[in-house]
């Protein structure tokens, strides 16, 4: 249970942070790069659930508490010095990358194939999932930069969220009906 009575620690003042394991780096290391941009991902699905209800609203609410997993999961180095951990450690697991696939897979059963790639828009949760899915995907990348020990179930769940996202965007754009279709070369 985390339990927050300061808010403000003054320890990251001379520009480094703590690591879950208690390891002090620097602010602008790719490790805390990789988990900032997961915690902004997660503030831009804050903004897209304000526009989703119903089951929507209820699976974004899944994968924001799966992106606080997600961002413990990155703040920790050297998967292999887990079990040497005196508590037990968080990290994203196969069945949460499974639970996405089967929601794609049951969004995606009710939309038409497309035609055509799509251009964010639509309605306004549809853009909001849009902007998620560019912030996923550079989550991502983030993530796969890491070099010591990241957890590869940690950049499945990524790389699926953003198709997730994607899916879940023609969903709000009333099932794809209201999906922008890009048209090559439509402005020269």
């Amino acid at each position: 249970m985390v339990v927050l009575n300061r808010i403000y620690t003054r320890t990251g003042d001379g520009g480094e942070t703590a690591l879950s394991n208690g390891e002090r780096v620097r602010k602008d290391s790719q490790r805390v790069e990789s988990y900032g941009t997961v915690d902004e991902l997660n503030a831009t699905l804050g903004l897209a659930r304000l526009h989703a209800e119903g089951p929507l609203a209820e699976r974004i609410a899944v994968i924001q508490n799966d992106l606080f997993d997600l961002g413990a999961d990155l703040s920790r180095p050297r998967i292999e010095e887990d079990a040497e951990a005196p508590y037990p450690v968080l990290r994203i697991i196969d069945s949460q990358v499974a639970r996405l696939e089967t929601e794609i897979d049951a969004m995606n059963a009710d939309l038409a194939p497309l035609r055509s790639f799509i251009l964010p828009g639509g309605t306004a949760l549809a853009a909001h999932l849009h902007l998620c899915r560019t912030v996923a995907r550079r989550a991502e990348r983030a993530a796969v930069a890491i070099a010591d020990g990241a957890n590869p179930a940690a950049v499945k769940y990524l790389n699926r969220l953003s198709d997730w996202l994607f899916v879940a965007g023609r969903v709000a754009n009333e099932n794809g009906s209201r999906d922008i279709l890009w048209v090559p070369g439509a402005s020269r």
